[in-house]
Order: structure tokens, then C-alpha cells, then sequence
């Protein structure tokens, strides 16, 4: 064995050996949240318990005590990955954006996918279900900080009205109008099950299209 293929060897063997302290493996933590997931969207935060995300999950009822105080606590968790992984796509598609308008279309159309082509609204159902006992936990689900959707918008406006693009007073305000505009149709039918199958893509370019063009109307520096 060559000296090269040996380190690389040890190398592996020596990642494969990486014992972590109790409660901070990573993949252990998202296997938990994996199963967690599939029994709180099957059965609803009510019906669901740690009995059920372990047998789910595949881990013992100690492991995931470790790594989780309680139901409440794993909703949470799995509340906060769920924006962050969102919030990183969206994070990216705006990052990659060379205009306003670009940028904006391509938000809303990541916004609209993630309503009516993900478990987003069924999870959100379910929160809704806990609104009057978990109101903190509720409360996360929109509220806007550094991994919120809204957030990542905030910023996207901030960007363009310091380079001269957009006229906005208000940020906060904007982003809010904006989601509300390319995404409400949806997010409403989709909510009470009054979508019964996904926009084509068509109507959705319809929407989003005419979203931009409002929002231009009102923050467009040409129109200030």
C-alpha cells in the first residue's frame, strides 16, 4: 500500500470513528426529525406521541429524550429545520437574481412550488391545530427572523433600493404585500382544500407575472 492510499485510508477510518457527545450527533438528530415529521403529518400533533416518533424513527425512547424534552419540543425543532431549508432555497434563487424583476419572479414561483407542491400546507395545519395551547410555537412559525422567507425578501428590497432600483419607505411592508399578492391564491385554495390539483404552469406565470408588475407599479423607481 502506498504511503498516500495509507493515509487516505486511516483518514476514513479515523471519520468512521467519530464518536459524538450525547445529544449533538447530527445525522441521529435528523433521523429523529425525519420520522417525527412523517407521524406528526400522519396523525396530527394531538394524536402523535414520542412513542410513535421512535418507532418511527428507529431509535430508543432514551435516545431521543437526549435529544428532545418533550413533544412540544420536537415540534419546534422540526418547525425551525423546515423554515431554514426553505429559506435557504429562497436565500439562493434571490442571490442569483441580476434584476428586481427577475429576482421577484423567481421568489414567487419557489413560494408558489413550496405551497401547492410540498407538505408545507399540511404542516401548517397542523400548527394551526395547537394555535391556542403552543401560541410561542405558533408564533415561530412567521415570525421573522434571520431563517424567515419574509426575511430573505426584506433584504432582497433593502439591496435594490440602495442601488437605486426600487423606491420603498417601508421594507417590511413591501415583502409582505409582495408574498401576499404572488402567493394568496394559492395558499388560501391549497389551505382549505379547495385546489384539487396543482395550477399548470401557465396559471402560475399568470400570477406571478401580474404580482410583478403591481409590485413595480407601486416601488419601480421609475414610477417613485
Amino acid at each position: 500500500m502506498t504511503e498516500k492510499l495509507k493515509d487516505k485510508t486511516e483518514e476514513c477510518a479515523a471519520v468512521a470513528n467519530v464518536r459524538f457527545a450525547a445529544g449533538e450527533d447530527p445525522a441521529k438528530r435528523e433521523q429523529i426529525l425525519d420520522g417525527a415529521q412523517r407521524v406528526f403529518l400522519r396523525e396530527g400533533f394531538d394524536a402523535a406521541s414520542m412513542n410513535d416518533v421512535t418507532r418511527e424513527a428507529g431509535v430508543s425512547k432514551g435516545t431521543i429524550y437526549v435529544y428532545f424534552s418533550n413533544k412540544e419540543d420536537l415540534f419546534a425543532a422540526l418547525i425551525e429545520r423546515q423554515k431554514g431549508r426553505f429559506t435557504t432555497v429562497l436565500r439562493d434563487v434571490l442571490h442569483d437574481s441580476k434584476t428586481v424583476e427577475e429576482g421577484l419572479t423567481r421568489f414567487a414561483h419557489a413560494f408558489v412550488h413550496q405551497i401547492v407542491g410540498t407538505d408545507m400546507i399540511l404542516a401548517m395545519r397542523t400548527v394551526l391545530g395547537v394555535i391556542d395551547r403552543m401560541p410561542g410555537v405558533c408564533r415561530g412559525f412567521l415570525t421573522s427572523s434571520p431563517i424567515n422567507a419574509r426575511t430573505v425578501l426584506i433584504d432582497f428590497i433593502k439591496l435594490h433600493v440602495e442601488e437605486g432600483n426600487l423606491s420603498v419607505d417601508d421594507p417590511d411592508m413591501a415583502a409582505r404585500q409582495f408574498i401576499d399578492i404572488s402567493t394568496a391564491t394559492y395558499f388560501k385554495m391549497k389551505l382549505f382544500n379547495e385546489l384539487p390539483k396543482a395550477p399548470t404552469q401557465k396559471e402560475t406565470n399568470y400570477v406571478v407575472e401580474c404580482a410583478v408588475k403591481v409590485f413595480m407599479k407601486a416601488y419601480g423607481k421609475e414610477h417613485a
